[in-house]
């Protein structure tokens, strides 16, 4: 596997250089201006890039920054505009309260709650996990929620193996793969109910305001993202529990312990948690009261950003031991964020910049204004099921980094609001269930050895299909109402 891995990076690190040569010397201008041309060659480069990761994903976002100025298609100033835009630093508040939340363990504290309140049977503790994974994912990274509970599923299912009385046991079987199926896509579903949940909800946000300066508050995306959560984490719970994996067992011995130990282990709740949530707490009230609270002002003086980097720039102000200079986050704590994701984004703003001025997003949107007979409900269908398919085998923020400026040279095309198609297309890209490549929680979960590769396609395609269905009625329901 590691050598097909390293083929794959080779063939891409030249495959990527290679198509931009041949769009860019071959493509002769005319329906294509030589700006587009040179945004698409550079489309096709990094695409490759992305797609094979030959090169780290951040990096691939720098190109933009390079070749624009160099090929005459932006100035270095037009290009790294981007790179500063106010998306980025809400993404950047969002991971400095993250942090926060990490550092003082508050996400166990949390997680072990919920886990507690949901009962100690096969299914109970199979909801349990899914509604505290969901629940951390809505804001902090996925990839961090699920690699905080495996070991807390670890724990549980060792004490099921000596209850059952042996591994082999089916019911064992069967709960252990449905368990870790469930953390898994739970970390994914949790991410899509907030515009900090994941970065393609982050993306989209950025493309709305750059191309449209339509502002997508973090209210209207929790209308249309908490009903969507949930109804996905019960078609996923169902799927699990009641249709692949039933498991049939009473109250697990051992586990209300295991739980009381876990908390004991964390001991009563410390100054420093309180701090954070308090933290936390208000900058939740501001993002969903903004716009009430700018209308109580009479000017427009709070945005989504400006409350995010207000609420991260109080973690580093509130201190835990004035004598000793503590506070709740140090800058060291820094080095735990992903900074590549930031540039991620401005790469992706670059580059949808180049296609918006060069034209090429305008050309998508006439050559779809002549197929006029699509209805919308299968337009918003067919964005989503392709978004969906191609999820499961690139980055989820490159697809719609690529993909939705397409999609808004569709809804131009058809005259609709760009929401509509661009909000559905971003959901699916968070539904990656089907193979461990896909999306980083299911390969975290996939290394606990509970999980067949079978199992997972098999639930991820049931799964797959069923969120097809719930974000296409959505679609054509809330997203429309809200929007």
């Amino acid at each position: 596997m590691t050598d097909i891995l390293k083929k794959t990076k080779f063939i891409g690190l030249a495959l990527g250089p290679i198509l931009f040569c041949l769009i860019f010397f071959t493509v002769t201008p005319g329906t294509l201006s030589e700006k587009s041309i040179i945004v698409l060659a550079l489309g096709a480069w990094m695409v490759t890039w992305w797609a094979t990761e030959a090169m780290p994903i951040p990096v691939t976002a720098l190109l933009p920054m390079v070749i624009f100025p160099l090929l005459g298609v932006s100035t270095g100033r037009e290009a790294a505009a981007p790179y500063g835009d106010p998306v980025v630093f809400l993404f950047m508040g969002g991971f400095i309260l993250a942090l926060g939340l990490e550092r003082h363990n508050l996400h166990s504290r949390i997680a072990l709650s919920l886990i507690k309140l949901t009962g100690t049977s096969g299914n109970g503790i199979i909801l349990g996990f899914m509604l505290a994974t969901a629940l951390i994912s809505m804001w902090i990274s996925n990839t961090a929620t699920a690699i905080m509970m495996l070991p807390i599923a670890a724990s549980v299912t060792s004490l099921l193996a000596k209850e059952a009385g042996q591994e082999n046991d089916p019911r064992f079987k069967k709960f252990a793969t449905g368990l870790m199926l469930a953390i898994a896509y739970a970390a994914s579903i949790g991410g899509m109910a907030t515009i900090i949940g994941t970065p393609p909800n982050v993306v989209m946000v950025g493309y709305m305001k750059r191309f449209y300066n339509l502002d997508v508050s973090f209210t209207s995306w929790m209308i249309v993202g908490i009903p969507l959560m949930l109804m996905s984490l019960t078609a996923c719970y169902l799927i699990i529990t009641k249709v692949l994996f039933r498991n049939n067992l009473p109250s697990i011995e051992g586990s209300k312990e295991l739980i009381r130990r876990k908390f004991l282990e964390l001991g009563k709740i410390s100054k420093e948690e309180k701090m954070v949530l308090g933290v936390f707490s208000v900058t939740c009230f501001f993002w969903i009261f903004r716009q009430n609270l700018n209308v109580i002002i009479g000017k427009n003086l709070l945005d989504d950003t400006t409350i995010a980097m207000a609420g991260g720039v109080t973690m580093f102000l509130l201190p835990v031991n004035l004598k000793e200079q503590k506070f709740l986050l140090d800058w060291s704590d820094m080095k735990e964020l992903p900074w590549g994701i930031l540039l991620l984004f401005g790469g992706g703003l670059c580059l949808a910049d180049g296609m918006e001025k060069s034209g090429l997003v305008q050309l998508v949107g006439n050559h779809f204004s002549q197929q006029q007979d699509i209805s919308p409900g299968v337009l918003i269908f067919s964005l989503t099921a392709i978004s969906m398919g191609l999820t499961e085998l690139m980055s989820n923020v490159a697809l719609v980094t690529i993909f939705v400026p397409v999609v808004f040279g569709v809804a131009d095309g058809f005259h609709i609001n760009p929401i509509w198609l661009a909000m559905p297309v971003t959901f699916a890209a968070s539904c990656a269930f089907m193979m461990p490549i896909s999306t980083p929680p299911n390969a975290v979960l996939f290394a606990s050895g509970y999980i067949k590769m079978k199992d997972m396609i098999k639930t991820g395609l049931l799964l797959n299909a069923c969120c097809l269905v719930i974000i296409t009625i959505l679609s054509l329901t809330l997203i429309q109402w809200v929007f």
